[in-house]
């Protein structure tokens, strides 16, 4: 039978390593590619203009290598659930194919649309591409729990064995008996709308630095990958959270956004490590990838994982509510340079070290202003290019020494932590030019310089620049107390995973079950 087929793209942004595109094309006669802008993933307040910027992107590159195998991207608004059964019966389809996703809000959209589908006599087949292995499977290897530790997951995934290896981008070949019909009014009804017709202000839009897309995500790999010195000793802890441009690869975006296959990733890496003496999980370019594992795997098998209360790994504390701190933090009015100035860095590009992320997440928390992480969490998913659900809340948990770590007394100094990496305190002239005259002496401190010198630097503390918002060496040992007394209230069992012998249901697999009864798994 010679198909109609709706390719859903929704994560997965690319056309390497996309075998729910290629099983899409088997014995397939007519393929649209759709990608359907939803209005929960597209609520403004959630989503900021540098994520938005990388999507429009991604979307535009994404249609790019559509046209050159005669095809092209349809873009459509609406839920999934309303778009796709009109999309079913408007253009007669007969199988929608997609990428399998995890998180909460996805499984529950796919289930619906999975029944949707089955009504209208339509074949559904997805296929696991975000991850480097099926998640399902790793929980299924530890008895059904997750694993909570990072050498336990290391574990189990050395008994499946090395990831599967990344399937090529579909050529001239295979669509040669694949047409995508397409009208005059194409754009005019799919085509992909620009920032101002979503009606975004691209005002405080500055330089690109992170063009979204796969074009741009494989340009960027094989620049690194290049590096082959760099690749085999990197060490995630060695890298600095404050040089002046990333110390890191910064391809997690493309990852997030699906614009890189991770299994591509890891492959590449793999023959970059071959016969060279090279670093180890879990502090590799490998170990990296593992981690993002870790949380994945973590985020299914834990109900409620973006929330304290209801996850039942999560040690409950007594965050305070404090919206002034809140906002001082978010918008960089701490009056601490170095953590303003990753807020600042945040906001303007998207992106930050990890290490500078553990720096402000800690101050936010358990460190400084004693504010629940998930009002961090919040935020970081809004600015972050490659915010992405389970490693947000997971590190988050881990940051705030909630879930997964427990060293509580220890704690990031706002001054000296910067200071290691940076001593003269450029990362912090960039990205706070107000404070740009000051003598390194003074940079991370500027309540300490005497007023002349404040004076003579433009920037009088109290007036152009806040003073400290708390006295970090007073609260933090505070703080270090109010932790060690929910850390005392905690039940024994709260590191143990979720599992049905212990009576906590996980929600994830029936909705699994639901949509593996009704669709076609291949």
């Amino acid at each position: 039978m010679a198909h109609t087929c709706i390719h859903w793209f929704r994560k997965g942004l690319r056309l390497h390593d996309n075998p729910a595109l290629m099983a899409a094309l088997k014995d397939c006669k007519q393929l649209y590619p759709v990608f359907i802008l939803d209005p929960y993933l597209q609520n403004k307040a959630c989503v900021g203009i540098n994520r938005w910027r990388f999507l429009i992107g991604a979307l535009k590159d994404l249609d790019g290598s559509l046209r050159k195998l005669n095809s092209r991207l349809f873009v459509v608004r609406g839920k999934p659930e309303d778009v796709l059964p009109k999309l079913f019966t408007k253009w007669k389809v007969t199988r929608l194919a997609y990428e399998y996703d995890t998180e909460p809000y996805s499984l529950q959209r796919d289930s619906k649309v999975t029944s949707l589908a089955k009504e209208h006599g339509v074949e559904v087949i997805y296929k696991v591409s975000h991850t480097l292995y099926n998640i399902d499977r790793i929980i299924e290897e530890n008895n059904g729990k997750p694993p909570l530790t990072y050498t336990k997951l290391q574990a189990i995934v050395k008994t499946i064995g090395p990831p599967k290896r990344p399937i090529p981008a579909p050529t001239m070949d295979d669509m040669k008996d694949v047409k995508t019909p397409s009208s005059e009014n194409h754009e005019k009804e799919y085509g992909i709308p620009t920032l101002e017709e979503l009606g975004l202000d691209t005002a405080p839009l500055g330089e690109d630095l992170f063009p979204g897309g796969e074009q741009e995500a494989l340009r960027r790999l094989d620049e690194h990958m290049k590096r082959t010195k760099w690749v085999c000793s990197f060490e995630k802890p060695q890298t600095s959270p404050n040089s002046l441009s990333p110390s890191t690869t910064v391809l997690s975006p493309y990852v997030t956004f699906g614009c890189l296959s991770v299994r591509t990733f890891w492959w590449r890496l793999t023959e970059v490590y071959r016969g060279n003496k090279h670093s180890d999980p879990p502090v590799s370019l490998h170990g990296q990838l593992l981690w993002r594992e870790f949380f994945y795997t973590a985020s299914l098998g834990i109900p409620n994982f973006n929330k304290m209360e209801g996850n039942s790994v999560c040690t409950q504390v007594d965050w305070d509510t404090n919206p002034d701190y809140l906002a001082a933090w978010r918008e960089a009015r701490t009056g601490y340079p170095f953590i303003d100035a990753i807020m600042t860095q945040l906001r303007q590009e998207g992106w930050i070290h990890h290490l500078a992320r553990h720096a402000v997440a800690c101050f936010l928390t358990r460190g400084d202003l004693w504010i629940s992480w998930e009002e961090g969490q919040k935020v970081f998913e809004q600015l972050l290019l490659d915010g992405d659900w389970a490693l947000n809340a997971g590190n988050w948990q881990w940051l705030s020494a909630s879930t997964f770590f427990h060293q509580y007394f220890r704690v990031y100094s706002p001054v000296a932590f910067g200071k290691k990496t940076d001593k003269n305190g450029d990362y912090i002239r960039k990205y706070l030019p107000l404070l740009k005259k000051f003598p390194a002496e003074y940079i991370y401190e500027p309540w300490k310089a005497p007023r002349s010198i404040q004076q003579a630097a433009g920037c009088i503390v109290g007036k152009d620049y806040p003073h400290p918002i708390v006295q970090h060496e007073v609260i933090s040992k505070k703080n270090i107390q109010r932790m060690k007394l929910a850390y005392a209230k905690r039940s024994p069992d709260t590191t143990e995973s979720p599992s049905k012998s212990k009576g906590v249901k996980r929600k994830a697999p029936s909705i699994i079950e639901m949509i593996k009864k009704k669709a076609k798994v291949k």
